[in-house]
């Protein structure tokens, strides 16, 4: 079990001091951060990548290349690049040079992005093709990565005729893919197919919606044979402090405020969103029945191990920098986490999820 940091870059002013939040702040606070996290013994940084919406993180590559140079054994990862929209080749080249400069610590986790309407459109793709675009995407994508020369055709790119991957990529097996997808049966099936990693998605909801997508992932893996083992990660919403008193007080207003930026985000993007996905904000089910970890460090450790537990997740990911949060407080948080949480969870509540595993 591993944790470790999501930012999908989200631009929301602090409503509590109402000082005004910029894209710089956000970048800057976000590379301090996964510096910190690299000392104290994160698992990953997780760069999600969106397109004309208040998300400023447009190309998550660029942000992990600078990460990778400030830090030696953390991670790098997205959350998620979106492999449907792009170009597979281009991608790969841009992923494989993270790769290269960090000396193998990429993490690359890829979803349809198919929710998101509005990014097909700003590319020219139809949604409805989304399904078929992200199969072909990463079935090339894993053709690419070993760096031999691939003869390929497809319905989406032009073929390709020999060319192999550049630079390329430091040998790995398994591969370093995650696919992200929590609400599609074709996407976990793909997943496991493939024998590549399952990334459940963060959402304001139950967290338990999530387990029967799971199980669908690991019965692909099993039946296609793979060798090597089947892994989930999760992703969560968090925030932690010294004590549960103060962790749950200045959570609220930034967790309520980023509520409704996601609800004004999925009413721009989504033409008909799922009524579960258009909810009031409810602090005390989100942070007892939600997503949402929040607490001093014994409270965090021991609701992070019921959720973890509940999904099977191998990898949970936290999401700690929404909000309009001030830089100074998310370092201290992620400071926290790694030198009072993750001790926690190395011993007493480390037991019973390898027992469940």
């Amino acid at each position: 079990m591993q944790i470790g940091l999501m930012s999908l870059g989200d631009i929301i002013d602090d409503p509590v001091t109402g000082t005004p939040f910029s894209a710089a702040e956000r970048y800057k606070m976000t590379i301090e951060a996964a510096v910190v996290g690299d000392r104290v013994g994160i698992q990953g940084y997780y760069i999600g990548e969106h397109h004309g919406i208040d998300y400023t993180f447009s190309s998550p590559a660029v942000v992990l290349a600078a990460i990778a140079e400030r830090t030696t054994r953390l991670r790098l990862g997205t959350a998620v690049a979106l492999a449907a929209n792009l170009d597979t080749l281009r991608m790969a080249e841009d992923y494989a040079t993270v790769d290269v400069i960090s000396g193998g610590r990429l993490e690359l986790v890829t979803g349809r992005g198919n929710f998101f309407e509005r990014t097909y459109d700003l590319f020219g793709q139809d949604a409805a093709d989304s399904a078929p675009r992200f199969a072909e995407a990463m079935e090339l994508l894993c053709k690419l990565w070993p760096g031999e020369p691939v003869h390929w055709s497809g319905q989406y790119r032009p073929p390709i005729s020999g060319q192999y991957l550049q630079p390329t990529p430091p040998k790995r097996d398994p591969l370093p893919f995650w696919v992200g997808g929590g609400s599609s049966p074709a996407t976990a099936q793909l997943a496991g197919r493939l024998g590549l990693a399952l990334m459940l998605p963060s959402a304001f909801g139950r967290p338990d919606k999530f387990i029967e997508v799971a199980n669908i992932y690991r019965e692909a893996f099993a039946a296609a044979g793979h060798k090597h083992d089947a892994r989930v990660g999760a992703c969560w919403h968090g925030w932690v402090g010294k004590t549960d008193a103060y962790a749950r007080e200045r959570y609220e207003p930034r967790y309520r405020a980023y509520h409704a930026f996601n609800q004004a985000m999925i009413k721009c993007v989504h033409s008909n969103p799922p009524a579960y996905l258009t909810t009031a904000f409810d602090y005390d089910f989100l942070s007892t029945r939600g997503p949402a970890i929040v607490g001093g460090p014994q409270a965090f450790a021991e609701r992070f191990t019921t959720l973890s537990t509940l999904v099977g997740a191998d990898v949970n990911l936290i999401k700690m920098d929404m909000g309009g949060v001030p830089r100074e407080e998310y370092v201290e948080m992620v400071e926290i986490l790694g030198s009072e949480v993750i001790p926690l969870l190395n011993t007493e509540a480390r037991a019973p999820i390898a027992a469940t595993a």
